[in-house]
Protein backbone atom coordinates (compact mmCIF):
# COMPACT_ATOMS: atom_id res chain seq x y z
CA UNK A 1 0.00 0.00 0.00
CA UNK A 2 2.75 2.19 0.92
CA UNK A 3 4.55 2.04 -2.60
CA UNK A 4 1.32 2.09 -4.34
CA UNK A 5 0.69 5.60 -2.90
CA UNK A 6 4.10 6.55 -4.06
CA UNK A 7 3.60 5.39 -7.10
CA UNK A 8 0.11 6.66 -7.48
CA UNK A 9 1.23 10.58 -6.03
CA UNK A 10 4.64 10.46 -8.88
CA UNK A 11 2.39 8.98 -11.80
CA UNK A 12 -0.86 11.56 -10.95
CA UNK A 13 1.73 14.36 -10.36
CA UNK A 14 3.32 13.85 -13.94
CA UNK A 15 0.43 13.60 -15.51
CA UNK A 16 -0.55 17.27 -13.58
CA UNK A 17 2.23 18.56 -15.15
CA UNK A 18 1.36 17.75 -18.49
CA UNK A 19 -1.59 19.25 -18.49
CA UNK A 20 0.05 22.16 -16.35
CA UNK A 21 -2.45 22.34 -13.65
CA UNK A 22 0.81 20.91 -11.49
CA UNK A 23 4.19 22.44 -10.77
CA UNK A 24 7.42 19.41 -10.35
CA UNK A 25 8.65 21.94 -7.94
CA UNK A 26 5.78 21.30 -5.74
CA UNK A 27 7.66 17.67 -5.07
CA UNK A 28 10.32 19.90 -3.42
CA UNK A 29 8.19 20.34 -0.30
CA UNK A 30 8.71 16.46 0.47
CA UNK A 31 12.34 16.57 2.10
CA UNK A 32 10.89 19.28 4.84
CA UNK A 33 7.47 16.86 5.15
CA UNK A 34 9.48 13.80 5.78
CA UNK A 35 11.97 15.57 7.88
CA UNK A 36 9.49 16.83 10.49
CA UNK A 37 7.78 13.43 10.03
CA UNK A 38 10.89 11.86 11.22
CA UNK A 39 11.89 14.72 13.81
CA UNK A 40 7.92 14.55 15.74
CA UNK A 41 8.48 13.74 18.90
CA UNK A 42 5.00 12.56 19.93
CA UNK A 43 5.54 9.80 16.82
CA UNK A 44 8.41 8.21 19.11
CA UNK A 45 5.82 6.77 21.03
CA UNK A 46 4.68 4.25 18.57
CA UNK A 47 7.34 2.32 18.34
CA UNK A 48 7.62 2.75 22.11
CA UNK A 49 4.24 1.50 22.68
CA UNK A 50 4.81 -1.65 20.22
CA UNK A 51 8.22 -2.75 21.65
CA UNK A 52 5.58 -2.77 25.74
CA UNK A 53 3.30 -4.83 23.45
CA UNK A 54 5.15 -7.20 22.25
CA UNK A 55 7.23 -7.29 25.54
CA UNK A 56 4.41 -7.98 27.79
CA UNK A 57 2.91 -10.91 25.16
CA UNK A 58 6.20 -12.16 25.65
CA UNK A 59 6.30 -11.73 29.67
CA UNK A 60 2.71 -14.51 29.94
CA UNK A 61 0.94 -11.33 31.77
CA UNK A 62 -2.04 -12.54 29.25
CA UNK A 63 -1.79 -16.33 30.04
CA UNK A 64 -2.14 -15.66 33.63
CA UNK A 65 -4.82 -12.70 33.50
CA UNK A 66 -7.07 -15.02 31.39
CA UNK A 67 -6.46 -18.05 34.00
CA UNK A 68 -7.13 -16.01 36.72
CA UNK A 69 -10.13 -14.48 35.75
CA UNK A 70 -11.26 -17.37 34.42
CA UNK A 71 -11.01 -19.14 38.14
CA UNK A 72 -12.71 -15.97 39.26
CA UNK A 73 -15.89 -15.68 37.40
CA UNK A 74 -16.83 -19.33 36.19
CA UNK A 75 -18.55 -19.43 38.81
CA UNK A 76 -21.63 -18.02 37.16
CA UNK A 77 -23.39 -19.12 34.16
CA UNK A 78 -21.71 -16.42 31.40
CA UNK A 79 -18.27 -15.81 33.48
CA UNK A 80 -15.95 -17.27 31.07
CA UNK A 81 -16.62 -14.84 27.87
CA UNK A 82 -17.15 -12.46 30.63
CA UNK A 83 -13.67 -12.88 31.31
CA UNK A 84 -12.53 -12.53 28.52
CA UNK A 85 -13.92 -9.25 27.86
CA UNK A 86 -12.27 -7.79 31.04
CA UNK A 87 -8.81 -9.33 30.03
CA UNK A 88 -9.50 -7.92 27.17
CA UNK A 89 -10.30 -4.25 28.32
CA UNK A 90 -7.07 -4.71 30.70
CA UNK A 91 -4.56 -5.88 27.59
CA UNK A 92 -6.01 -2.99 25.48
CA UNK A 93 -5.06 -0.69 28.24
CA UNK A 94 -1.77 -2.50 29.36
CA UNK A 95 -0.19 -3.06 25.46
CA UNK A 96 -2.97 -2.59 22.84
CA UNK A 97 -1.66 -4.98 20.41
CA UNK A 98 -4.55 -6.27 18.90
CA UNK A 99 -2.97 -9.37 17.15
CA UNK A 100 -1.10 -10.41 20.29
CA UNK A 101 -4.68 -10.30 22.51
CA UNK A 102 -6.87 -11.94 19.64
CA UNK A 103 -4.26 -14.86 19.35
CA UNK A 104 -3.51 -15.46 23.11
CA UNK A 105 -6.99 -15.43 24.06
CA UNK A 106 -7.46 -17.43 20.93
CA UNK A 107 -4.94 -20.69 22.14
CA UNK A 108 -6.27 -20.17 25.43
CA UNK A 109 -9.52 -19.74 25.52
CA UNK A 110 -11.52 -20.97 22.82
CA UNK A 111 -10.46 -24.64 23.37
CA UNK A 112 -12.02 -24.37 27.06
CA UNK A 113 -15.29 -22.69 25.77
CA UNK A 114 -15.06 -25.34 22.92
CA UNK A 115 -15.29 -28.35 25.94
CA UNK A 116 -17.54 -26.36 28.17
CA UNK A 117 -20.43 -26.09 25.25
CA UNK A 118 -20.46 -22.50 24.96
CA UNK A 119 -21.96 -21.78 20.95
CA UNK A 120 -18.56 -21.48 18.54
CA UNK A 121 -20.07 -18.06 17.28
CA UNK A 122 -20.50 -16.79 20.56
CA UNK A 123 -16.71 -18.25 21.62
CA UNK A 124 -15.32 -16.83 18.64
CA UNK A 125 -17.36 -13.27 18.44
CA UNK A 126 -16.32 -12.47 22.03
CA UNK A 127 -12.51 -13.17 21.48
CA UNK A 128 -12.07 -11.47 18.57
CA UNK A 129 -13.89 -8.24 19.68
CA UNK A 130 -12.15 -8.09 23.01
CA UNK A 131 -9.30 -8.01 21.13
CA UNK A 132 -10.00 -5.19 19.06
CA UNK A 133 -10.21 -2.87 22.43
CA UNK A 134 -6.94 -2.10 22.59
CA UNK A 135 -7.60 0.07 19.55
CA UNK A 136 -10.02 2.73 21.37
CA UNK A 137 -8.78 2.24 24.85
CA UNK A 138 -5.06 4.40 25.96
CA UNK A 139 -2.90 4.15 25.17
CA UNK A 140 -3.66 2.89 21.13
CA UNK A 141 -1.38 3.41 18.37
CA UNK A 142 -4.62 4.20 16.59
CA UNK A 143 -5.21 7.64 18.32
CA UNK A 144 -1.61 8.15 18.46
CA UNK A 145 -1.75 8.30 14.63
CA UNK A 146 -5.22 10.28 14.59
CA UNK A 147 -4.02 13.03 16.74
CA UNK A 148 -0.80 13.49 14.56
CA UNK A 149 -3.38 13.21 11.72
CA UNK A 150 -5.55 15.74 12.81
CA UNK A 151 -3.42 18.44 14.82
CA UNK A 152 -4.77 16.84 18.28
CA UNK A 153 -3.14 16.61 21.77
CA UNK A 154 -2.20 13.14 22.47
CA UNK A 155 -3.46 13.48 25.79
CA UNK A 156 -7.16 14.98 24.85
CA UNK A 157 -7.44 12.14 22.78
CA UNK A 158 -6.48 9.82 25.01
CA UNK A 159 -9.03 11.14 27.93
CA UNK A 160 -11.77 11.28 25.18
CA UNK A 161 -11.37 7.84 24.41
CA UNK A 162 -11.55 6.78 28.04
CA UNK A 163 -15.22 6.43 28.47
CA UNK A 164 -16.30 5.32 25.14
CA UNK A 165 -13.49 2.58 25.35
CA UNK A 166 -15.66 1.73 29.19
CA UNK A 167 -19.27 1.82 27.23
CA UNK A 168 -17.94 -0.85 25.07
CA UNK A 169 -16.57 -3.07 27.27
CA UNK A 170 -19.93 -2.62 29.23
CA UNK A 171 -22.32 -2.86 25.98
CA UNK A 172 -20.25 -6.55 25.35
CA UNK A 173 -20.84 -7.97 29.07
CA UNK A 174 -24.49 -6.55 29.02
CA UNK A 175 -24.86 -8.47 26.10
CA UNK A 176 -23.23 -11.80 26.70
CA UNK A 177 -26.01 -11.33 30.01
CA UNK A 178 -28.55 -11.07 28.19
CA UNK A 179 -27.60 -13.99 25.48
CA UNK A 180 -27.15 -16.39 28.42
CA UNK A 181 -30.69 -15.01 29.98
CA UNK A 182 -32.76 -15.95 26.99
CA UNK A 183 -30.43 -18.30 25.00
CA UNK A 184 -29.24 -20.59 27.68
CA UNK A 185 -28.65 -23.24 25.60
CA UNK A 186 -25.50 -21.04 23.79
CA UNK A 187 -23.86 -20.74 27.61
CA UNK A 188 -24.44 -23.90 29.54
CA UNK A 189 -24.45 -23.45 33.20
CA UNK A 190 -20.99 -24.58 34.81
CA UNK A 191 -21.38 -23.50 38.10
CA UNK A 192 -21.23 -26.77 39.54
CA UNK A 193 -17.86 -27.37 38.00
CA UNK A 194 -16.68 -24.65 39.41
CA UNK A 195 -12.68 -25.70 40.80
CA UNK A 196 -12.64 -25.62 44.68
CA UNK A 197 -10.51 -22.96 45.50
CA UNK A 198 -10.46 -21.02 49.28
CA UNK A 199 -11.44 -16.79 48.98
CA UNK A 200 -7.75 -16.31 50.69
CA UNK A 201 -6.46 -18.46 47.47
CA UNK A 202 -8.33 -16.68 44.62
CA UNK A 203 -7.45 -13.25 46.47
CA UNK A 204 -3.68 -13.92 46.31
CA UNK A 205 -3.68 -14.99 43.21
CA UNK A 206 -6.15 -12.14 41.96
CA UNK A 207 -3.57 -9.37 43.12
CA UNK A 208 -0.40 -10.98 42.19
CA UNK A 209 -1.72 -11.10 38.49
CA UNK A 210 -3.60 -8.01 38.84
CA UNK A 211 -1.41 -5.83 40.42
CA UNK A 212 1.54 -5.53 37.60
CA UNK A 213 -0.86 -5.11 34.99
CA UNK A 214 -2.83 -2.10 36.65
CA UNK A 215 0.61 -0.33 37.72
CA UNK A 216 1.49 -0.30 34.33
CA UNK A 217 -1.27 1.32 33.13
CA UNK A 218 -1.32 3.38 35.84
CA UNK A 219 2.30 4.64 34.88
CA UNK A 220 1.49 4.73 31.01
CA UNK A 221 -1.72 6.53 31.74
CA UNK A 222 -2.50 8.25 34.42
CA UNK A 223 1.15 9.98 34.12
CA UNK A 224 -0.53 11.44 30.87
CA UNK A 225 -3.92 12.65 32.33
CA UNK A 226 -2.69 14.33 35.13
CA UNK A 227 0.30 16.07 32.91
CA UNK A 228 3.20 13.94 34.68
CA UNK A 229 4.72 13.36 31.63
CA UNK A 230 4.50 13.62 27.96
CA UNK A 231 3.30 10.74 26.16
CA UNK A 232 6.65 10.13 24.46
CA UNK A 233 7.63 9.89 27.95
CA UNK A 234 5.05 7.74 29.18
CA UNK A 235 5.62 5.55 26.59
CA UNK A 236 8.98 5.13 27.48
CA UNK A 237 8.16 4.25 31.12
CA UNK A 238 5.81 1.64 30.10
CA UNK A 239 8.09 0.31 27.79
CA UNK A 240 10.70 0.04 30.40
CA UNK A 241 7.65 -0.90 33.00
CA UNK A 242 7.02 -3.56 30.61
CA UNK A 243 10.59 -4.88 30.28
CA UNK A 244 11.14 -4.75 34.08
CA UNK A 245 7.90 -6.94 34.53
CA UNK A 246 9.40 -9.67 31.97
CA UNK A 247 12.28 -10.08 33.63
CA UNK A 248 10.86 -10.56 37.64
CA UNK A 249 8.87 -13.11 35.56
CA UNK A 250 12.35 -14.86 34.58
CA UNK A 251 11.45 -14.28 30.69
CA UNK A 252 14.20 -11.96 29.94
CA UNK A 253 16.75 -13.96 27.69
CA UNK A 254 18.91 -12.48 24.58
CA UNK A 255 16.84 -14.75 22.16
CA UNK A 256 13.66 -13.17 23.42
CA UNK A 257 15.39 -9.25 23.60
CA UNK A 258 16.29 -9.91 19.66
CA UNK A 259 13.14 -10.96 18.48
CA UNK A 260 11.20 -8.46 20.31
CA UNK A 261 13.16 -5.75 19.17
CA UNK A 262 12.96 -7.16 15.65
CA UNK A 263 9.62 -7.28 15.48
CA UNK A 264 8.77 -3.66 17.06
CA UNK A 265 11.50 -2.45 14.29
CA UNK A 266 9.55 -4.07 11.69
CA UNK A 267 5.84 -2.96 12.77
CA UNK A 268 7.56 0.25 13.41
CA UNK A 269 8.93 0.68 9.62
CA UNK A 270 5.66 -0.71 7.90
CA UNK A 271 3.80 2.44 10.13
CA UNK A 272 6.60 4.83 8.71
CA UNK A 273 6.32 4.01 5.40
CA UNK A 274 2.89 4.30 5.10
CA UNK A 275 3.06 7.69 6.78
CA UNK A 276 6.06 8.47 4.11
CA UNK A 277 3.94 6.96 1.28
CA UNK A 278 1.18 9.42 2.47
CA UNK A 279 3.16 11.98 2.46
CA UNK A 280 3.63 12.09 -1.49
CA UNK A 281 -0.04 11.36 -1.98
CA UNK A 282 -0.79 14.49 0.46
CA UNK A 283 1.33 16.88 -1.78
CA UNK A 284 0.13 15.79 -5.06
CA UNK A 285 -3.40 15.60 -4.08
CA UNK A 286 -3.61 19.33 -2.86
CA UNK A 287 -0.93 20.38 -5.67
CA UNK A 288 -4.02 19.06 -8.02
CA UNK A 289 -6.40 20.89 -5.62
CA UNK A 290 -7.96 17.60 -4.83
CA UNK A 291 -8.88 19.15 -1.04
CA UNK A 292 -10.59 22.45 -2.51
CA UNK A 293 -12.61 20.01 -5.25
CA UNK A 294 -13.94 17.81 -2.10
CA UNK A 295 -14.62 21.17 -0.06
CA UNK A 296 -16.60 23.17 -3.00
CA UNK A 297 -18.53 20.07 -4.06
CA UNK A 298 -20.31 18.97 -0.39
CA UNK A 299 -20.54 22.63 0.46
CA UNK A 300 -22.33 23.07 -2.57
CA UNK A 301 -24.72 20.46 -1.88
CA UNK A 302 -25.85 22.78 1.08
CA UNK A 303 -27.15 19.67 3.19
CA UNK A 304 -26.88 19.70 6.91
CA UNK A 305 -23.61 19.09 8.35
CA UNK A 306 -24.88 16.10 10.14
CA UNK A 307 -25.95 14.42 7.75
CA UNK A 308 -22.45 15.37 5.86
CA UNK A 309 -20.85 13.72 8.82
CA UNK A 310 -23.11 10.84 8.89
CA UNK A 311 -21.85 10.18 4.95
CA UNK A 312 -17.76 10.33 6.06
CA UNK A 313 -18.73 7.91 8.69
CA UNK A 314 -20.74 5.69 6.51
CA UNK A 315 -17.75 5.96 3.72
CA UNK A 316 -14.90 4.88 6.70
CA UNK A 317 -17.23 2.43 7.29
CA UNK A 318 -17.25 0.82 4.02
CA UNK A 319 -13.55 1.22 3.47
CA UNK A 320 -12.87 -0.78 6.91
CA UNK A 321 -14.54 -3.89 4.68
CA UNK A 322 -11.47 -3.73 2.30
CA UNK A 323 -8.47 -1.58 3.99
CA UNK A 324 -6.56 -1.47 7.50
CA UNK A 325 -7.39 1.16 9.81
CA UNK A 326 -3.85 2.46 8.87
CA UNK A 327 -4.46 3.20 5.28
CA UNK A 328 -7.64 4.68 5.94
CA UNK A 329 -6.08 6.96 9.21
CA UNK A 330 -3.22 8.52 6.74
CA UNK A 331 -5.16 8.81 3.36
CA UNK A 332 -9.20 9.62 4.01
CA UNK A 333 -8.88 11.46 7.79
CA UNK A 334 -6.18 14.25 5.91
CA UNK A 335 -9.00 14.58 3.32
CA UNK A 336 -11.90 14.76 5.29
CA UNK A 337 -10.59 16.60 8.59
CA UNK A 338 -10.33 20.17 7.09
CA UNK A 339 -13.56 19.87 5.47
CA UNK A 340 -15.20 19.10 8.68
CA UNK A 341 -13.36 21.09 11.31
CA UNK A 342 -12.48 24.17 9.68
CA UNK A 343 -15.55 24.84 7.07
CA UNK A 344 -17.94 23.13 9.29
CA UNK A 345 -16.76 23.62 12.72
CA UNK A 346 -17.01 19.85 14.00
CA UNK A 347 -15.83 19.55 17.14
CA UNK A 348 -12.02 18.19 15.99
CA UNK A 349 -11.38 16.28 19.28
CA UNK A 350 -15.63 14.58 19.15
CA UNK A 351 -14.59 13.66 15.30
CA UNK A 352 -11.66 11.90 16.41
CA UNK A 353 -13.71 9.31 18.68
CA UNK A 354 -16.45 9.03 16.29
CA UNK A 355 -13.46 8.19 13.51
CA UNK A 356 -11.64 5.94 15.83
CA UNK A 357 -14.60 4.25 16.71
CA UNK A 358 -15.50 3.69 13.57
CA UNK A 359 -12.15 2.25 12.39
CA UNK A 360 -12.23 -0.42 15.30
CA UNK A 361 -14.72 -2.00 13.62
CA UNK A 362 -12.64 -2.89 10.53
CA UNK A 363 -10.98 -5.38 12.80
CA UNK A 364 -14.03 -7.38 12.25
CA UNK A 365 -15.67 -6.70 9.34
CA UNK A 366 -15.19 -9.79 6.49
CA UNK A 367 -13.64 -10.21 4.25
CA UNK A 368 -10.41 -8.26 5.41
CA UNK A 369 -10.97 -7.88 9.02
CA UNK A 370 -7.16 -8.70 10.45
CA UNK A 371 -8.77 -10.03 13.86
CA UNK A 372 -10.86 -13.02 12.14
CA UNK A 373 -7.51 -13.76 10.30
CA UNK A 374 -5.72 -14.07 13.91
CA UNK A 375 -8.48 -16.05 15.24
CA UNK A 376 -8.63 -18.25 12.41
CA UNK A 377 -5.12 -19.49 12.20
CA UNK A 378 -5.16 -20.38 15.85
CA UNK A 379 -8.92 -22.16 16.24
CA UNK A 380 -9.49 -25.54 16.31
CA UNK A 381 -10.52 -27.06 13.32
CA UNK A 382 -14.01 -27.82 13.84
CA UNK A 383 -14.30 -23.95 13.93
CA UNK A 384 -15.66 -22.56 10.56
CA UNK A 385 -14.95 -19.16 8.96
CA UNK A 386 -18.83 -18.94 9.08
CA UNK A 387 -18.41 -19.34 12.81
CA UNK A 388 -16.09 -16.22 13.05
CA UNK A 389 -18.04 -13.97 10.78
CA UNK A 390 -21.87 -14.84 12.27
CA UNK A 391 -19.86 -14.24 15.92
CA UNK A 392 -18.31 -10.97 14.89
CA UNK A 393 -21.23 -9.36 13.63
CA UNK A 394 -23.46 -8.86 16.92
CA UNK A 395 -20.31 -7.33 18.17
CA UNK A 396 -20.30 -5.14 15.44
CA UNK A 397 -23.48 -3.63 15.77
CA UNK A 398 -22.63 -2.81 19.28
CA UNK A 399 -19.69 -0.96 18.04
CA UNK A 400 -22.01 1.27 15.78
CA UNK A 401 -24.68 1.57 18.54
CA UNK A 402 -21.85 2.80 21.12
CA UNK A 403 -20.56 5.02 17.98
CA UNK A 404 -24.28 6.42 17.92
CA UNK A 405 -24.63 6.79 21.93
CA UNK A 406 -21.08 9.10 21.87
CA UNK A 407 -22.84 10.97 18.19
CA UNK A 408 -26.11 11.58 20.58
CA UNK A 409 -24.09 12.43 23.51
CA UNK A 410 -20.80 14.49 22.26
CA UNK A 411 -20.31 15.10 25.81
CA UNK A 412 -18.76 11.77 26.51
CA UNK A 413 -16.24 12.51 24.52
CA UNK A 414 -15.51 15.79 25.78
CA UNK A 415 -16.40 16.04 29.27
CA UNK A 416 -13.10 14.32 30.89
CA UNK A 417 -10.54 16.19 28.08
CA UNK A 418 -12.57 19.54 29.19
CA UNK A 419 -12.03 18.61 33.33
CA UNK A 420 -8.97 17.60 33.59
CA UNK A 421 -7.21 20.47 31.03
CA UNK A 422 -9.44 23.05 30.66
CA UNK A 423 -10.09 22.55 26.67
Amino acid sequence: VAFVLVLTGVLFGLIGHWFEIFALSDFGFLPSRLFGLMGNFTLVAVPLFIFMGITLEKSGLAEELLKTAETVLKRIRSGLPISLVLVGALLAASTGIVGATVVTMGIISLPRMMQRGISPPLACGTIAASGTLGQIIPPSIVLILLSDMMNLAVADVFAAAIVPGCLLVVSYIAYIVFIARIRPELIPDQAGEAETHSYSELFVRVIRNLIPPLLLILIVIGSILFGVASPTESAACGAFGAFLLCAIRKRVSVQMLKSTVVQTTAVTSMVFTLLIGAQVFSVVFRGLYGDEVISDFILGLEIPTPLILLTVLGLLFILGFFLDFMEICFIVVPIVTPLLVTDLHVNGLWLSILIALNLQTSFLTPPFGFALFYLKGVAPPQITTGDIYRGVFPFVGLQIFILAIVWAFPELATALPSYLFGN
